[in-house]
Order: structure tokens, then C-alpha cells, then sequence
């Protein structure tokens, strides 16, 4: 769709609530809402918690068989106790085993399931945005929250959470364990434990800042790849000659994102990697202080209590390092939270009403009753000023005028691409406002300038107006839109692929196929945005045609450039700087000899010239 008049400029300042929050929300908050995230799935979580805690508790058993084995078994040759022992110790490690595979399976489905549900809800949200939130956002940051965002969370929302549950309990069961075989042993364990949280919550703070930083790379170098690689951009970067400079700035914004990554990954790793090779250093730490212990009359540690505690210590390494990078990697996964949070938060002026009107059969009755809008209401002059029209339903209203007069803008009113900063719009004597979205859309068509058409076949695009169209009401839209024998004639017929942005076919004919999917809508209101000002002469003929057939019946606001295309509206109005100057029909107007006949000179100066 074409911008409005005045070029897009920012939505109105009494509704702020769109732009994302400045302020982000305080960690405690995230913290919650992120919890609440995983509600849904608590059942299956407490089935995780339960085999996590079993498989903890199942593991700390074997360092106690293992100091069964060392002081008794073997000492005093119990071979029918050593073996069961042993088997215990085998069993112990595919029980744990067979739990680790099963809390895998769980927990990675409710992280999927939970990826899926916040994917589904942005992608809702912006679908619910106004027109105005996509003129000042860049579609590759749009996409960038979607799937670089959400998808940076997958290790977070899928291990996470099974991680600090799983290596929370092994660490306290595995100290309680200690503690159980010899506290002063214990103790000297757990010394430097503090030290380490602390190392840890700054490395986690640095990883933080840099995840923020880095997310914003990656959005800035989507967003460069949508517009680059575009087949629009890869037009314009040929003719223009600037393929090798947008490889360069691609190139730059790519060297920036490796400079980001590079510090991420390293963010903090030789402070981790100091607390690791220290921990690593306290079995030696534990057999020196057993020897001065029993040097100065200490108290006397059995082979297997010694070797069943280092066992133990050596099992707590593995969890204690483990749930401090965890720690750190939640901090740092909470920028990107805050990013997603921030998209879940924004919030439309244009909704839905909590009671909205349903239209089951709309009659086409169009009304703009003292209708003013502005984009900035710090602008000095609004766009549209005290507009009074009325369309009877079946009839036809053209509006013509100079660029920036607000043309575009007073049709997007109608389907509430914006809303009225005073004034109203009604359809059938009910402000728009209070329709639902559903009635609104059914009852109001627009075909524009700018065709959008999918990657996909002919009647997949069709078929987007009407989902439940048969081919033949397909092959009777396309005929209306006399679009039929082209594509029949295509090898592929209705199968045939448009391309990217419909790439594969004449503007005329994306123009008439655009007409087709509007045909199918079948909508008693149609807007029609300069649908013909891109074509050629003999091609907007074609499309005229088209169009005639389509109006047939309906209320038409048309959008018009080239006034030969509206000599036989019902009604013509001529706006400029947003007010309405003339209105009357064509014959009318050119006897006033005002701003209409002098655009109607211009014009037609314009057709005969030379080429």
C-alpha cells in the first residue's frame, strides 16, 4: 500500500503505548512473567521435577557403596556382599541414566511448546499493530524479535529450567551426602563457595549487557538482508551499481556482529574457567587436610570414608560449575526476555471494541462526518480537516488533487488502517470504530497502487481473499478480472507460481489478479488507491475495464491520478491540504473552471506530450 500523502511520519503523540517501553521492566518482574510463561505445562514439569529429584537422589547412593566395598567388603572377603555391591552401582547408573533421557524428552517438549506459544503470541500482537507501527519499524527488526530473539531462548526455555532443578538437587543432596560421611571435610569443600556465586552474578551481568547489544546487531543485519536482497533491492543495487558497496556495508555489519559474539562467548570465561581449575584443585586440597588432621592427632578417616567423600566432591563439582554458568546464562537470557516482553507489550489505539457492532449484510452507506487527522499531533496543519462526505451506498465518490493533499489518508479511514483524531467515519450510520474487525473487513475492499502478491501459486493468492473458494468460483473472479485466458495459458494454468512479490508477471496483470482476489472478498465497499496511476496507457485501459465491472453495484471511493478515470463518478471531490475545495460531477466542476478543470488541463497536457 502506498504511504499516506504526507510520507510516513509518526503516529500522534496521545497514543505512546505503541512505541516499545523505554524503560525496561524490573528483573524480579521478568523473572515472574517469564515463570508464568511455563504454567500451562506444570503438570509435566512436576513429572520433571520428580525424576530429576529421583535420579539426584538415586546417584549420591554410589559413593556409599563404593565406601561399603573399600572398608568391608573387600577387607573381609564378602564375595556375595561385593557383588551386590557392584551390581547396586551398576544399577544406580542406568536408573540415573534411563531418568536423564526421560527428563530430556519432557522437558525439551514443554521448551518447544512454550518457544511456540511466545512465537504465535508476537507474531499476534503485530498482526493486531496499526499501520502506523510498520511505516516507522524496519521489517527486518520485526523479523529479527521473531526468530533470532526467540530463537536465541531456545537453550533457556528447553534445558534450563531441568538444569537448575537437576543440578540444584544434586547439590544438596550430594552436601547433605558430605556432610553425612564428615562435616569438617565438608566444610573445607565448601569454603570458597560464596567466592564463586559472586564471580559468577558479574560474569552473568557482563554476558547480559553483551546479549543486548548483540541481539540489536543481528536485528540490524536482518533488516539489511530484507532490503538488499529483496527482489526490489537486488534491482536497485544493479542498476545503480552498488552491488559491491552493499556487500561492503553488509560486510561492516557482519564485523560488528563477530566482534559481539567473540565477547559474548568470552564474556567472563577465565573467571569460570579460575573457579573451575580451583574446585578441580579440592580432592588434593581434601587428602592434604585429612593427612595434617591425623599429623596432629585429628581424628582418623577410613580408606573408604576418604574415598567415598572425594567421590562425592568430585560429583559436586560437575553440578556446582554447572548451575553457576547457568545462572549466568539466565541473566543473560533475560535481555533477550526483555526484548520479546517489550513487542508483548505494545499496545494498538486501533482495537477492538470490548462490545463491538457485527454487520451481517453491510449496505455501503459511507459517511465522514467533520473528520480530523493528524499523524503528529505536534504537526502546525493536520492532514485532514473537517472532512464532511457522504457515498450513498451503489454510488461512486472520486477524489483528486494535488500530492500531499491527503488523498491516501482519507481512504484508510474507512477500514481503519488509522483512526479519526475528531469526527467519525460510519458505515451503514455506525462509526467504524465500533465494528468488529471481521465486519469491517468484509465489508470493505481495497485494491492499491502497490500489489502484494504471495510466493505462491496463482490460486493460493487467490484463494487468500476466500479460503473456501472452489476453482470455478476462482476461474469466475479471474474472468471478471479478465485475468482468466492469461493464466490458463500459462503451462502451469492456476498452479503457476508468481514469484517473489509476483515478480513473474506484468504490473497489469498483478494489478488485474489483485482485482480477482478483491472479487472473490466480494465486499459492498470498495477503495481503490490509484490502482491504474503505474500502468502503462493501454494497459490501464485493460484494468480500467476490470475495475467498471468490479464497481458495478458497489459504493467506490476511488483514489484517482489520472483524472480519466473518474469522469463518471457520481461524485467528485478535490482536496487540498487536507480540506475539501470543490466537490460536484465532472461536468459540474469544469464549468466552475476551478482547481478541477485545471488539473483536468493538466492532465490532458500530459497525455499528448511527446514521449
Amino acid at each position: 500500500m502506498p504511504s499516506p500523502d504526507p510520507g510516513p511520519v509518526p503516529q500522534p503523540s496521545p497514543h505512546p503505548t505503541e512505541q516499545p517501553p523505554s524503560t525496561p521492566t524490573t528483573p524480579p518482574a521478568h523473572i515472574r512473567r517469564i515463570l508464568r510463561l511455563f504454567r500451562p505445562y506444570r503438570a509435566r514439569l512436576a513429572l520433571v521435577g520428580l525424576l530429576v529429584c529421583a535420579s539426584s537422589l538415586v546417584s549420591v547412593a554410589s559413593p556409599f557403596l563404593l565406601r561399603e566395598i573399600l572398608d568391608v567388603a573387600i577387607p573381609e572377603q564378602r564375595t556375595g556382599l561385593l557383588t551386590l555391591l557392584a551390581l547396586g552401582m551398576i544399577l544406580t547408573a542406568v536408573v540415573t541414566s534411563v531418568f536423564s533421557v526421560l527428563q530430556t524428552l519432557i522437558s525439551t517438549t514443554v521448551g518447544q511448546r512454550v518457544m511456540h506459544d511466545l512465537r504465535t503470541e508476537v507474531y499476534a500482537r503485530l498482526q493486531s499493530m496499526p499501520l502506523a507501527f510498520f511505516t516507522r519499524t524496519r521489517t527486518g527488526e520485526v523479523q529479527s524479535r521473531i526468530a533470532n530473539d526467540i530463537g536465541g531462548m531456545q537453550a533457556t526455555v528447553t534445558s534450563t529450567a531441568t538444569s537448575l532443578v537437576s543440578n540444584l538437587t544434586s547439590v544438596i543432596a550430594t552436601i547433605a551426602a558430605m556432610l553425612a560421611l564428615d562435616w569438617r571435610l565438608t566444610l573445607v569443600s565448601l569454603a570458597l563457595l560464596p567466592c564463586f556465586v559472586w564471580i559468577s552474578r558479574r560474569v552473568g551481568n557482563e554476558r547480559k549487557r553483551i546479549t543486548t547489544q548483540r541481539q540489536k546487531q543481528m536485528a540490524a543485519m536482518s533488516a539489511v538482508v530484507m532490503e538488499s536482497l529483496s527482489v526490489s533491492g537486488i534491482l536497485l543495487g544493479r542498476t545503480m551499481g552498488r552491488a559491491d558497496s552493499l556487500t561492503r556495508d553488509f560486510a561492516q555489519e557482519s564485523e560488528r556482529l563477530v566482534d559481539l559474539e567473540v565477547r559474548s562467548s568470552m564474556a567472563g570465561r577465565w573467571r569460570m574457567a579460575t573457579i573451575g581449575m580451583i574446585m578441580a584443585a579440592v580432592p588434593a586440597l581434601l587428602y592434604w587436610s585429612a593427612g595434617v588432621l591425623l599429623q596432629f592427632g585429628g581424628p582418623v578417616f577410613s580408606l573408604g570414608t576418604l574415598v567415598a567423600f572425594v567421590t562425592l566432591q568430585q560429583g559436586l563439582l560437575r553440578p556446582a560449575v554447572s548451575l553457576l554458568s547457568t545462572g549466568v546464562d539466565m541473566q543473560a537470557s533475560l535481555a533477550l526476555f526483555q526484548r520479546i516482553f517489550e513487542y508483548l507489550d505494545l499496545r494498538s489505539d486501533i482495537a477492538e471494541p470490548a462490545r463491538p457492532v457485527r454487520l451481517a449484510h453491510a449496505r455501503g452507506d459511507v459517511r465522514f462526518e467533520d473528520v480530523t487527522f493528524a499523524y503528529d499531533a505536534d504537526a502546525p496543519e493536520p492532514t485532514l480537516d473537517r472532512i464532511d462526505l457522504t457515498v450513498p451506498a451503489g454510488s461512486s465518490l472520486a477524489v483528486v488533487g494535488p500530492t500531499g493533499s491527503g488523498k491516501s489518508t482519507l481512504s484508510y479511514l474507512v477500514p481503519r488502517l488509522y483512526d479519526v483524531t475528531s469526527g467519525r467515519v460510519t458505515l451503514d450510520g455506525t462509526d467504524v470504530r465500533d465494528l468488529d474487525f471481521a465486519s469491517l473487513s468484509r465489508a470493505v475492499g481495497v485494491v492499491s497502487q502497490e500489489t502484494y502478491l504471495f510466493h505462491a501459486s496463482v490460486a493460493d493468492n487467490l484463494r487468500f481473499a476466500k479460503p473456501d473458494a472452489t476453482d470455478d468460483e476462482l476461474r469466475a473472479a479471474a474472468r471478471a478480472a479478465q485475468i482468466h485466458d492469461h493464466i490458463a495459458g500459462l503451462p502451469d494454468g492456476y498452479d503457476t507460481l508468481v514469484g517473489e512479490r509476483g515478480y513473474r508477471f506484468s504490473g497489469g496483470e498483478k494489478q488485474r489478479l489483485a482485482l480477482a482476489r478483491t472479487i472473490l472478498r466480494d465486499p459492498p465497499v470498495l477503495i481503490l488507491d490509484e490502482a491504474t496511476s503505474a500502468l502503462d496507457t493501454r494497459t490501464e485501459r485493460d484494468v480500467q475495464d476490470a475495475i467498471d465491472a468490479l464497481s458495478a453495484g458497489r459504493t467506490t471511493l476511488t483514489i484517482a491520478h489520472r483524472l480519466s478515470t473518474v469522469r463518471d463518478a457520481d461524485q467528485i471531490v478535490v482536496l487540498d491540504a487536507g480540506s475539501v475545495v470543490e466537490r460536484g460531477t465532472h461536468d459540474e466542476l469544469l464549468a466552475l473552471d476551478g482547481r478541477y478543470a485545471a488539473l483536468v488541463r493538466r492532465d490532458s497536457t500530459d497525455a499528448v506530450a511527446p514521449t
